[in-house]
């Protein structure tokens, strides 16, 4: 039903439109160019002239009768189209876009006023203004509608703002949560600790990679999703930590790591994370990372060359002779001569310490 409506609405404004044009050719005709038969008077009209109407018009219908399918089918793609955008898209930024494309036309009929008297060109620059002006407006409202949802006429004015919401946090306070922070499961006990300040921050496109992987076929992926999904419900339960999930999505960016970075940006948050080229990508753009290694080892018990230990001795080591044992902590240390201790509890002395981006290492021998 609604193509056929559409068929006939395009055919009529394609007749309406033939018979404008049969207008336009008929003034730039030169006089005597109709047929002498068709030059006869009718209430000031010639017959001539309502043929070539007639025909104009006629012709005009045919040709978007005949278009009318192909018109249709592009009316109802792009409609579809623009809805799916749009259910997409959160409402802040959609009435953010409506509000910048409104003070863009408006700004570009005040000016394009001016230049209508220009000659030639002057009706058609108000038109060029609309688009560019339209387009830069929409744009303009979508990428700052942060600024935008904060801004309050008592807060323009120097006044106090009212009903602020408790739970916002202010710029800076923002931690916002990767995927691999999240399935690793150490900042559910941090959050316990009381250590996590301000708001937690869920980004949609996270949930969205964490229901993927949990959907996985791969049973290691599959439990490595879940585990994530339980770990935010427990996060959630924490009655001292603030959790919000914010569904903005960038559609002109395709990897999640670079959304974050994008996220962090925009809101001014800290992107809590153990992934270290995250780490690096979104220190060089300016964003703040807050990395749960570098936190893990930073608590670490101190040891000094020197101390003596008592050590499990599990597996060799790299180098001939080595023998390889484990704090509780899980920090690595390398026993010289000590792969004939294998299976054993021994004393050591720590003779040196070395710390990498992977973690701490310790070396020492037998006592």
């Amino acid at each position: 039903m609604i193509e056929k409506a559409l068929r006939i609405v395009i055919t009529v404004l394609a007749g309406v439109g033939g018979l404008l044009t049969a207008d336009r050719v008929l003034l730039m005709l030169p006089q005597g160019a109709l047929p002498d038969f068709a030059r006869i008077g009718f209430f000031g009209v010639t017959v001539g002239t309502i043929v070539f109407y007639l025909v104009g018009g006629l012709l005009g219908a045919l040709l978007g009768y005949i278009l009318s399918p192909w018109m249709s089918g592009f009316v109802w793609r792009y409609s579809v189209w623009m809805e799916t955008k749009l259910m997409k898209m959160p409402l802040n930024d959609v009435l953010a876009g409506l509000l910048g494309l409104g003070a863009g036309l408006i700004i570009a009929n005040l000016l394009g006023a001016a230049f209508v008297p220009v000659p030639f060109v002057g009706k058609y620059i108000p038109v060029f203004l609309s688009i560019i002006l339209g387009y830069t407006g929409l744009n303009v409202a979508i990428r700052k509608r942060e600024e935008l949802s904060n801004l309050s006429l008592p807060a323009m004015f120097g006044g106090k703002e009212r009903g602020k919401d408790k739970t916002a946090a202010p710029a800076g306070q923002f931690k916002i949560l990767d995927t691999s922070v999240i399935i690793d499961g150490r900042i559910a006990d941090i959050c316990q600790s009381g250590f996590i300040e301000g708001v937690l921050l869920v980004p949609g496109f996270v949930l969205e990679e964490l229901q993927h992987i949990a959907d996985s076929s791969d049973l290691l992926k599959r439990n490595r999703g879940r585990r994530g999904l339980d770990i935010l419900n427990r996060i959630q339960k924490e009655k001292n930590v603030v959790v919000q999930i914010d569904n903005r999505n960038f559609e002109d960016v395709a990897e999640v790591d670079a959304k974050l970075v994008r996220l962090g940006q925009l809101i001014k948050g800290k992107i809590l994370t153990n992934d270290y080229n995250l780490n690096k990508v979104a220190e060089l753009q300016g964003v703040t990372v807050m990395n749960i290694n570098e936190l893990a080892n930073a608590v670490k018990p101190v040891v000094l060359p020197g101390e003596e230990m008592l050590v499990h001795v599990v597996k060799d080591g790299k180098e001939a002779g080595q023998g390889v044992a484990y704090l509780d902590d899980g920090t690595m240390i390398v026993v010289d001569n000590g792969r004939k201790h294998l299976g054993d509890t021994i004393d050591v002395l720590v003779t040196s310490v070395l710390q990498t981006a992977a973690g701490r290492m310790i070396f020492a021998k037998l006592k």
